[in-house]
């Protein structure tokens, strides 16, 4: 298996950089102008003094260089560890994006792991109780949960539960770092990423495991006398296992993408909010370093899949 992880590691590195030269290109195709946007706008300054700013902001960033030269300069100093830096800000892109970075993966990581008990435990049972009330109520919940837009379901928990009910704060960020003050922020914006997530991902779970109750080797194994959970978990989820990776997978990198509108209606100061802010700014080295770890996680996400395969189901062969 080492090997194989080896030799698609190294298949990647092409396909990073042509997505590399394909952001780089895009954001530099967006409109406006980066320079004018970080000039200052009281007016106090004569012409001659704003065009010297000009020249020498133009010179401090780089933007003076042929579009050639920027992305050479730019990816050297990413592959060093350097984004260059943020002209929102005026702080390196690494030092800017630290604390976002560990607060989306805080919110993702909560809602990816409710996400993922609640939608297995709906699945199995809608699938071992097909056509009952359970299922039939799933069925429509999920339905619901596909069909409504994140944004609807955020602001109707804030409705609820922070307006009406009073129970959580509507949005912003944790004023220190205890453990119940940040339950209390995290908890609304993680009900918002899980809801969509558990509705499409208990569907795949319930159809994988109803193909594998009707297989042969169910009917066999509760022919021996096996007691019915262990048919069922030991069984039949274990087979029913390869969809759920899929979507798991797909629904952890979608969550981190999605997680920009879940954000920014919670005033979460998460990468998502910071790429939609940087996008108005025109803060173009945020911009190349989030798109590119989004890419970078996909890439990513395609290799964990095909391990994940491999560790659920030993028919499935990694050959390097």
């Amino acid at each position: 298996m080492l090997k194989y992880i080896v030799k698609r590691i190294i298949n990647l590195i092409p396909v990073a950089i042509i997505i590399s030269i394909l952001v780089f290109v895009l954001s530099k195709s967006m409109p406006g102008d980066p320079v004018l946007a970080m000039m200052p706008k009281d007016g106090r300054m004569t012409k001659a003094q704003q065009e010297q700013m000009y020249k020498n902001l133009e010179k401090r960033y780089g933007y003076d260089k042929s579009l050639p030269e920027q992305y050479f300069m730019w990816m050297g100093r990413s592959l060093k560890g350097d984004f260059g830096e943020s002209t929102q800000s005026k702080r390196p892109v690494k030092e800017y994006l630290s604390e976002p970075l560990k607060n989306t993966i805080l919110l993702n990581i909560g809602s990816t792991l409710v996400s993922f008990v609640l939608s297995v435990l709906i699945g199995i049972r809608s699938a071992v109780h097909k056509g009952g009330f359970f299922d039939k109520f799933f069925q429509v919940f999920t339905l619901v949960g596909i069909s409504l837009p994140t944004f609807f379901i955020g602001l109707f928990l804030i409705f609820l539960f922070a307006f009406r009910l009073g129970w959580f704060p509507a949005n912003g960020m944790p004023r220190n770092n205890t453990f119940g003050e940040w339950v209390k922020y995290l908890i609304l914006p993680t009900l918002t990423l899980t809801f969509g997530s558990m509705a499409s991902i208990s569907r795949y779970v319930r159809n994988s495991m109803l193909d594998s109750l009707n297989e042969d080797y169910i009917r066999t194994a509760r022919a021996k006398g096996l007691k019915e959970k262990t048919v069922i978990y030991s069984h039949a989820f274990r087979n029913a296992l390869i969809p759920v990776v899929t979507a798991m997978t797909w629904a952890i990198l979608s969550m981190f993408s999605g997680s920009a509108i879940t954000e920014t209606i919670f005033a979460y100061r998460g990468i998502g909010n910071i790429l939609i802010k940087s996008v108005l700014a025109q803060d173009y080295n945020v911009i190349l370093a989030l798109t590119m770890f989004y890419a970078i996680l996909t890439l990513l996400g395609n290799l964990i899949m095909d391990i994940a395969y491999a560790l659920v189901d030993p028919r499935v062969k990694l050959e390097a």
